[in-house]
């Protein structure tokens, strides 16, 4: 069988890219590490699987060359997206919060059903429990070898491409071949690390936070670069929820970020309130409105919660709100890529054309995914760019 390409990898962008192959009468061939396609598709969003984002725009990505995307948007929209799962799936999207958008149906199986369906559909092959050793090139194409059935092979094709996702989640058959195979071909890689992370606390503080686990607190949370305001999730190790993993991807080693446990309200003016009602009430009568009894008892290690508000001093009360308000975090690192929703860096989108993602300085080559340079906020992005990357592939193989 002589293939158009070879696709490395048989998650959401190889999987996009091999039945836009395929609609364009072009062959391709999967080969995929696990014993089914799809396997993180499967798990996203908890099984029901956010496929895409209803605000997608470069601004929710970070990526050394931010410009790179407004071609790769501009070609495969979330229109599109939404478009070809309805006509090619019947799957009818439902936002939840924040523009994201799930299956009405809330199963991600269905998703992965629509690639199934039109790979068999437009002649696509896919070989699953195939481990890809590497890509070498020959004198008008590469040569792919590959372990399948126990059976070391060799594939020979004009066409790669990397469709093989990061580092993150290892049971989930993560590796950095693609990566690797960057290197080896003398492409720049812009330094990974996880992202969409939880990010851990230890020292004096790790006891406060351990004591507060299973506690869920609506914030905002923020740096010098970027806020987020969803829920934070206190652990046994530290810090998780949505917008703790938000901005895990903007936090490097060594820095702080800020919390305002309070986002929709000012303390200042709730003191100033309760002080004209006579004050009566304890900080901690007043905190337990807006907190749980538990996270109030542990903000006591900071806080007088049994104070009258009555008898607050003036630094009393600024310790209060700043606080609330300003609870500063110094994270003792992150969870690594086994907790990692992706992995941030990876090819510099420097390498390839951002009309196809070929690589400039190996003609044959392509890169898409989460192995290159393109990090998604939480809640359906790097969907978004998983299914624009293999269309953009596709289109030039």
């Amino acid at each position: 069988m002589t293939y158009d390409a070879i696709i490395v990898g048989g998650g959401a962008c190889g999987l996009m890219c091999a039945v836009q192959a395929g609609l364009l009468g072009k062959r391709t061939l999967i080969l995929e590490r696990n014993d089914r396609p799809g396997a993180k598709i499967l798990i996203s969003g908890g099984g029901r699987c956010n496929f895409t984002n209803l605000y997608t725009a470069p601004e929710n990505f970070i990526t050394e060359n931010p410009h790179f995307l407004h071609t790769a948007f501009s070609q495969w929209t979330v229109d599109d997206t939404i478009s070809f799962f309805e006509n090619f799936g019947g799957i009818q999207g439902q936002e939840k919060t924040l523009g994201q958008l799930f299956p009405k149906s809330n199963k991600a199986k269905d998703v992965v059903a629509v690639f199934t369906k039109l790979m068999y559909e437009t002649g696509q092959d896919i070989w699953v429990d195939t481990e890809v050793k590497s890509v070498k090139q020959q004198e008008d194409g590469y040569a792919v070898s590959f372990v399948r059935q126990g059976n070391e092979q060799q594939l020979f094709c004009k066409k790669v491409v990397f469709a093989s996702g990061g580092l993150p989640v290892a049971k989930l058959g993560a590796s950095d071949f693609a990566i690797r195979s960057a290197r080896q071909f003398g492409l720049s890689i812009i330094d990974t690390a996880p992202a969409l992370v939880p990010l851990t606390i230890t020292g004096k503080d790790a006891s406060w936070y351990a004591s507060l686990a299973g506690n869920s607190v609506f914030a905002r949370v923020y740096n010098n670069k970027i806020n987020f305001e969803e829920n934070i999730l206190f652990t046994h190790w530290g810090l998780s929820g949505p917008a703790i993993l938000q901005i895990s991807s903007y936090w490097r080693a060594g820095e702080t970020f800020t919390i305002d446990l309070l986002p929709k309200f000012r303390l200042v003016d709730l003191i100033k309130n309760e002080r004209t009602a006579g004050g009566k009430r304890t900080v901690g009568q007043l905190l337990n409105d807006y907190f749980t009894r538990k996270m109030v008892e542990a903000l006591g290690k900071y806080l007088p919660i049994d104070l009258k508000i009555a008898s607050l001093s003036k630094t009393d009360a600024k310790l209060i709100c700043d606080t609330i308000h300003e609870f500063i975090v110094k994270p003792a690192g992150d969870k690594g890529y086994d907790k990692a929703e992706v992995m941030r860096g990876g090819v510099s989108t420097d390498e390839l054309n951002p009309r196809t993602l070929e690589a400039k300085k190996q003609p044959g080559l392509y890169f898409g995914g989460e192995a290159v340079d393109v990090t998604g906020w939480l809640g359906g992005y790097n969907f978004q760019w998983a299914w624009a990357s293999g269309y953009l592939i596709a289109q030039d193989l």
